[in-house]
């Protein structure tokens, strides 16, 4: 079921396109399997080596909520853009980042995604059109809407997806990025990745309005609520925002909901909810999802699941690798991409 906002202001509920994982195919499953281990067994072992104190800063795991991501990218082109906040690993790894830059940022080396100088919170990849994770709460939402008017004023039929928890939806900024992004007709998807806590406060506890979707209505935005455990029903959210924005005829928030297996963070004691309640949505689990379509059709052999499972290890195994034999970037990398002006005059050097 979406919940979508009417003309009026109003709710009404109606049901999206049918959602039966019949529609898609071997490929399909077999990309969203894969694609989805990786970013699972790479922010397991980040966690891990957090732990042993491999590097340093913040750590916040998207271990639960891939789905999202699986979707996504699956419903988007190449040349879309993509903006999320700071639980930002699995993101570019979806968009096909290399997992071996990505670690050497968590590690703060020079081959890291932004040169060591973002760490977990900051990772970025022009190429492939991943905008940045952003580590103040809610930056991302009118950041996003500005990639979207770059967009609409060039010329392009590109669709920019801001990801944001439901945390960052109080932020005030938000309701002044939705009454532009719909005066303007900017081709934004708005995406809340409502996984119930914002840090260990959960929705309940913060607002009256517990349908977030409901933030578009002042604002006649297209909204719906979505099963964010279900790769298949984020797919074809996305792909009728998606076919919306490219039509020029606007923006479309989607309140996906999911669920995050681990803390906010790394130093999450996580005493606000139930183990029970985790097993719960564990049980839903993306990722063995669609381990079970591909059995059930038998999309592939056991020994070609094996193959994908040794070769996302082997993966990670040369993540840390890579990680741990390059460089940390030299002082005078402090200087550098800080000012456009490459002889800036003003820097103090103490």
């Amino acid at each position: 079921m979406a919940t979508k906002a009417t003309s009026k202001g109003k709710t009404t509920t109606r049901k999206t396109k049918n959602t039966s994982n019949e529609k898609f195919g071997k490929d399909t499953y077999v990309k969203w399997y894969k694609d989805m281990l990786l970013m699972r067994k790479f922010e397991e072992k980040a966690g891990q080596l957090y732990i042993q104190q491999k590097f340093g800063g913040f750590c916040h795991l998207y271990i639960g909520q891939e789905a999202i991501v699986a979707g996504t990218v699956s419903a988007s082109r190449p040349t879309d853009k993509h903006m999320t906040a700071y639980r930002d690993h699995a993101h570019p790894i979806g968009l096909g980042t290399d997992v071996r830059v990505l670690m050497a940022e968590l590690y703060g080396r020079q081959t890291g995604c932004s040169k060591g100088k973002g760490g977990s919170m900051h990772f970025f990849d022009k190429e492939k059109n991943f905008m940045g994770g952003h580590g103040i709460v809610g930056a991302q939402i009118p950041m996003g809407a500005g990639v979207a008017f770059a967009e609409k004023y060039q010329g392009t039929d590109n669709v920019v997806f801001v990801s944001m928890g439901d945390g960052a939806a109080r932020q005030g900024a938000l309701h002044e990025t939705f009454n532009m992004a719909m005066l303007w007709k900017l081709p934004a998807i708005f995406i809340i990745e409502n996984n119930n806590y914002a840090m260990g406060t959960s929705v309940e506890r913060t607002t009256n309005v517990l349908d977030l979707e409901k933030l578009g209505s002042s604002y006649e935005m297209p909204s719906y609520t979505v099963d964010g455990m279900s790769p298949e029903a984020v797919h074809e959210a996305i792909e009728m925002a998606v076919e919306r924005a490219r039509k020029g005829e606007g923006p479309t928030l989607l309140d996906i909901r999911t669920y995050r297996y681990k803390g906010h963070s790394m130093s999450d004691p996580q005493k606000y909810r139930t183990k029970e309640e985790v097993k719960e949505y564990q049980s839903k689990d993306p990722i063995e999802h669609c381990l079970s379509i591909i059995k059930e059709r038998k999309y592939l052999s056991e020994d070609e699941i094996k193959a994908i499972q040794d070769w996302v290890a082997n993966e990670v195994k040369e993540a840390v690798e890579f990680a741990e034999n390059s460089p940390y970037p030299p002082a005078e990398e402090l200087y550098i991409d800080v000012y456009k002006t490459e002889d800036y005059p003003f820097i103090k050097e103490y």
